[in-house]
């Protein structure tokens, strides 16, 4: 449950290794967080994470979790649940970049791009919903892109599976209202993360820190999207509305 002063004190993070969700738990240790589930694949991560957090003084647990294992999502949100009591805040935070030229060659590429990112955050979810509502508080904090706002033709098959997911993420807090239980979507642009590294960084790049003092002050307002760097939301209003043959010569 959320203490007195409203801040989340029980946090389970999908994708326990990623820089954004990682630095969003570093902010909200500073705000009284006590516990945190960290659930991910790579488990020598997982393992440093963990030891990481439990020096600032938070209880930590780790869970496998696989995005690509849909069929393991809803027992695996049941065993949290079940094992940690409330949670207050889940981090759906996995995800892939992806090659976009290996996706145009390879179906198996372009599968594991929108199965990682779309479905595998659907049947997270789902689930996630469920349990909150059933306890009468939470909030899923998506991890969306602003590719997911128009795609575009450097990177379609990667921003489809982001405007896919953010899609859904919006109709589920939809769904949710009244139920004590909120969405929180988070459109990142350029982060320099390790998923980033080596690729060529853009106007109004940020910081995975940046990205989590925004997650952290949007759970405190109770929004339901939040852009980061806040300029976005309107560089992307006009994206969206450009015409077709007119976005299409925009070098990105």
């Amino acid at each position: 449950m959320k203490n007195a002063l409203g801040d989340p004190q029980s946090v389970l993070v999908l994708g326990g290794t990623s820089d954004i969700a990682l630095a969003t738990v570093r902010a909200m240790a500073q705000r009284r967080l006590q516990s945190v589930v960290l659930a991910g694949r790579n488990t020598d991560a997982l393992a440093v994470a963990a030891d990481e957090l439990r020096g600032l003084g938070l209880a930590v647990e780790v869970e496998p979790f696989d995005a690509l294992d849909t069929d393991s999502h809803a027992a695996l949100v049941e065993r949290v649940f079940d094992r940690h009591g409330d949670i207050d805040v889940a981090l759906v935070a996995f995800g892939v970049l992806g090659d976009q030229d290996e996706a145009l060659r390879s179906v198996a590429e372009a599968r594991r791009i929108v199965a990682t990112n779309y479905l595998g955050a659907v049947t997270t979810c789902l689930p996630l919903a469920r349990r909150m509502t059933t306890q009468g508080h939470g909030t899923i904090v998506v991890l969306s892109s602003v590719a997911g706002e128009r795609a575009r033709k450097a990177n379609f098959v990667y921003g489809s599976s982001k405007a896919g997911i953010d899609a859904f993420a919006q109709g589920l807090g939809d769904s949710l209202v009244g139920t004590g239980v909120g969405v929180l979507v988070v459109r990142p642009g350029f982060v320099r993360t390790k998923m980033t590294a080596g690729r060529e960084e853009v106007p109004l790049s940020t910081t995975p820190e940046a990205v989590a003092d925004a997650i952290v002050a949007s759970l405190a307002k109770g929004a339901e999207v939040v852009h980061v760097p806040a300029p976005l939301r309107y560089v992307f209003t006009v994206l969206r509305h450009l015409p077709r043959p007119l976005f299409r010569k925009i070098p990105m």
